[in-house]
């Protein structure tokens, strides 16, 4: 029996954070024994909003190397960079010729960057979906691992895969998304009611996986807490159930049992003792991120043997549907 494929990838723009890790890579990391996975580094998607060339590319690289630090296995998964496979834009341009405009122009994301925008839209964030369904309907994907925030993007693969096979064939696979829920949603540190972002304005409000224990200290230090003192998972106190969901997933205690260990306790205990759980897990991962950096030709080895891996797939589709076309 085939394995499943799986498909997810993540923008090398700003820093990998704690949200990152638990809502995405830890989820990752589990799914290499459950199937044939497939991480992307999605670089072109990081284009859509202006970047800074030369940060860009050392971004690239940072998140490569801290995919495996995490434990993304290269012997086990597919990683490489989206734009070294000329595949994907090409898919997307065939897709652009399948989707509507009033189709994009309903996507959630897409109304939300444009506000923050203020009229400086590219078309390449307009088309954003289209290309995130090429990345994924490349593949022949089973399996798309998303945030919340994501499934109307995964909605419209499965659209733009449906008409595309109506119309000249069965090419496309029809993926299926999975929303992990526990702990999919970390929160921000200083504004909980935000999910912990990237592109967060308060450098606070993030624990990046390659800070340092005394910011990481000094964060949690200054991270919101709720009135009262009770250290409790419930809806009225958002600040501390966020803190004591990071604290559960790093520790491997489920939050009863923290909540039975912090009875009675205040707040500044229990972010003491938070800190240097997040201090201890961290320190492997900046240590192997550390090792893969100065092995410069390793690091290569890896992108370019996940290249090889991808083309060889994406190379099958992409003749599939030139072909159902009628192109070249």
């Amino acid at each position: 029996m085939a394995q499943k494929r799986i498909f997810s990838g993540i923008k090398p723009t700003g820093r990998l954070h704690l949200g990152n890790y638990i809502g995405a890579i830890k989820q990752w990391v589990a799914m290499q024994n459950e199937g044939e996975c497939f991480f992307c580094i999605v670089d072109l998607h990081a284009i859509t909003v202006p970047q800074e060339p030369k940060i860009l590319k050392e971004k690239i690289r940072e998140l490569a190397a801290l995919y495996l630090a995490c434990g993304i296995d290269p012997e086990k998964s597919v990683i490489f960079v989206q734009s070294h496979n000329l595949d994907h834009p090409a898919l997307a341009w065939i897709l652009d010729c399948v989707a509507s405009m009033g189709q994009l122009g309903r996507m959630t994301q897409y109304k939300s960057k444009s506000e923050e925008l203020k009229g400086k839209v590219s078309v390449g964030l307009f088309n954003y979906p289209v290309l995130m369904a090429a990345d994924i309907l490349l593949y022949q994907t089973d399996l798309v691992p998303v945030g919340e925030d994501q499934i109307q993007h995964v909605e419209l693969t499965r659209d733009l895969a449906e008409r595309f096979n109506h119309r000249f064939g069965q090419i496309f696979k029809i993926p299926e998304h999975r929303i992990f829920k526990i702990g999919a949603r970390v929160m921000s540190l200083q504004h909980p009611e935000k999910k912990m972002s990237k592109s967060d304005d308060d450098p606070n409000g993030t624990i990046d996986l390659l800070d340092q224990p005394d910011e990481i200290r000094r964060k949690i230090k200054v991270a919101v807490t709720d009135s009262g003192r009770e250290i409790l998972f419930r809806e009225d106190k958002p600040a501390i159930s966020n803190l004591l969901t990071i604290y559960s997933h790093l520790s491997g205690k489920s939050v009863e049992e923290l909540e039975k260990k912090y009875q009675g306790k205040g707040y500044r205990e229990f972010k003491d003792d938070l800190a240097e759980v997040v201090v201890e897990f961290l320190r492997p991962i900046q240590q192997r991120y550390t090792q893969i950096r100065q092995e410069k030709k390793y690091l290569d080895q890896v992108l370019a043997t996940g290249l090889k891996k991808a083309q060889a797939i994406s190379r099958r589709t992409m003749n599939q549907v030139y072909q159902a076309v009628g192109l070249g």
